[in-house]
């Protein structure tokens, strides 16, 4: 049985750093494929600058295109909100039942996880893979269902990208091979866009 690592988030953009980490998962052979899965837009809070999921999930198959072992999933798209990521995981498990799913978290995430929904389940039913982010040291605590992955830090953030788009700068080697033109070529994330 194939399985399937499970990334979640907004990709608000999707950046070199998140495919990095996907692309180590599945070469080193933590996981048989990973799906980038995308956040939905939370219509309750202030979006800010999170472009609509529609653009976000452009942006994402652009991104995976070609790349091996890796693949989008927009099932949150479809889900009740706000969706919690142990529903994610029951209904993918329910629909794919040919594939094992793990959760794959950074260890900012990671510092926190008592506080999301149901994380023993998470820990049991599916399991969990935790990646370092930088200021959050990864500390072995040997609990059953975690696993560390010492993967390739990128010092790379979303909004990192934002902000440079917006002052002008060329974010073409930061960005998956045309994202970065898909962004310029409608205007995303300039400062005439913050309405």
């Amino acid at each position: 049985m194939e399985t399937v690592g499970i990334l979640g988030g907004s990709f608000n953009p999707v950046h070199i750093g998140h495919m990095m980490l996907a692309s180590f998962l599945v070469q080193w052979g933590y996981v048989d494929r990973i799906w980038l899965t995308l956040s939905p837009r939370n219509p309750l809070k202030d979006p800010g600058e999170l472009l609509p999921d529609l653009k976000r999930l452009q942006m994402l198959s652009i991104a995976a295109k070609g790349a091996e072992g890796i693949d989008i999933c927009d099932i949150e798209l479809s889900m009740p909100r706000p969706s919690y990521t142990i529903n994610t995981l029951d209904v993918l498990a329910e629909r794919y039942p040919e594939f094992r799913f793990k959760l794959i978290i950074g260890s900012d995430n990671w510092a926190v996880f008592d506080k999301w929904k149901e994380p023993q389940r998470i820990l049991d039913d599916y399991g969990v893979i935790v990646y370092p982010r930088p200021g959050y040291p990864l500390v072995d605590d040997h609990t059953a269902g975690m696993e560390i992955v010492h993967a390739p830090m990128a010092h790379i953030s979303s909004t990192f990208i934002r902000d440079a788009i917006a002052r002008g700068r060329n974010m073409n080697y930061f960005l998956p091979a045309g994202v970065y033109k898909y962004i310029l070529d409608n205007k995303l994330y300039r400062p005439a866009e913050k309405k």
